[in-house]
């Protein structure tokens, strides 16, 4: 059954409940106002009915509601006293309750307008999501992997930061990065970043690709903006070549964080010689040097961007990654990061102050590995 049509139903069975507890309501306020005293008067109630619905439902059923509530009015004054229907005092709260009656249905209509508006909104979002930070596949060659994205900006789904995965005849390559700055204004750069790695990263070597990228972003800096000012980019990266065989992995770190290596719940960074960030080879041009390191089968490599250990608690401490992933001993890349998740957005309190990135993989061994491995990247 399409997911739209069940929400439709769920939407409509909400609204009848809302209109029959409404009516409900305004039904004991009727009889509790005629069997009251002359001297208690309750019908001013009677515009919670048409609030009620307005606040759960759309314009058709608080409209409906409102004209309930103007009949309830109507038989009140009847009902007590049938002079009183065409006094002026009965006749100016009818008025008000028409009024705001109206008043509520034109809310309605414009929070139901404002509603279809978010919902393109977000469905143009997650499609540039898929788009351009393309989901990871669980298995890339001899791989197991994993990937989470958590944006600083409320209801985004999409930052800064980046990840994608290329295969080789014999090799996985992998890239994940940090645009300077935050929220939707680095997507742009980001989304060049991966196209640039998506086009290249088949067939270049690790070194010629990563000076590749650097000419790709260093262009895109010097493109001016609408201000006619060149914009002060650039990209933190590490850009990994893991072979089939060998049980090794070359790296190329650009001012990124060193990835973390957990190892029968032992924790170690990857030490590494960092070059400058992807973007600014043309103020100091860079040296690329492959960094070469273990990675065997039960291992599980961590990478992940500033964001991370950078998230601060209510006190301001920093994210300890290290010490707080020491001793986790499962190593299936997804339980890993969700484990992981919750304990980080626990140690900010529910919201990042920056986009944050982890990749989690483990080599696979050589009878469980996968003969397809196919990244559409």
């Amino acid at each position: 059954m399409p997911q739209r049509f069940v929400d439709i139903c769920q939407s409509v069975r909400a609204s009848q409940t809302t209109v029959l507890a409404s009516i409900a309501l305004m039904a004991v306020i009727v009889v509790v106002n005629v069997l009251a005293p002359p001297y208690i008067y309750l019908a001013p109630l009677l515009v919670a009915g048409p609030a009620f619905t307005a606040a759960f439902a759309g314009p058709w059923p608080t409209g409906l509601v409102a004209v309930v509530a103007v009949a309830a009015q109507a038989i009140i004054a009847v009902v007590r006293d049938r002079t009183e229907l065409f006094s002026a005092n009965h006749q100016a709260q009818i008025v008000a309750l028409v009024l705001l009656g109206a008043s509520l249905v034109v809310i309605c209509v414009l929070r139901e307008r404002r509603g279809r508006e978010l919902r393109q909104v977000r469905y143009v979002s997650e499609t540039a999501q898929r788009l351009v930070l393309r989901p990871l596949p669980e298995e890339i060659g001899p791989l197991r992997v994993a990937s989470i994205y958590l944006a600083a900006e409320a209801e985004a789904q999409i930052g800064g930061d980046l990840y994608a995965a290329a295969r080789t005849d014999s090799s996985t390559r992998l890239i994940i990065g940090d645009v300077r700055g935050k929220g939707m204004p680095t997507v742009g750069d980001a989304a060049l970043l991966l196209g640039a790695f998506r086009a290249a990263g088949q067939r270049r070597p690790l070194v010629e690709l990563a000076a590749f990228l650097d000419e790709c972003v260093s262009w895109n800096l010097a493109e001016p903006d609408e201000s006619d000012q060149a914009d002060e980019t650039f990209i933190t990266a590490a850009i990994l070549d893991i072979p089939d065989e060998g049980g090794r992995a070359d790296m190329i770190d650009c001012g990124h964080p060193p990835p973390i290596m957990v190892r029968n719940g032992h924790v170690t960074l990857i030490a590494a010689h960092p070059a400058t960030p992807l973007g600014l080879g043309e103020l100091a041009p860079p040296v690329y040097r492959v960094d070469e390191f273990r990675f065997e089968v039960g291992d599980l490599l961590l990478l992940y961007t500033d964001g991370v250990i950078e998230a601060r608690d209510s006190n301001g401490a920093f994210y300890p990654l290290t010490e707080r992933v020491m001793g986790w001993t499962d190593c299936h890349p997804d339980a890993f990061l969700q484990r992981l998740r919750r304990d980080l957005l626990d140690h900010v309190g529910g919201q990042l102050g920056d986009d944050a990135a982890v990749i989690a993989i483990e080599r696979l061994p050589a009878p469980a590995r996968s003969v397809s491995g196919a990244v559409d990247d």
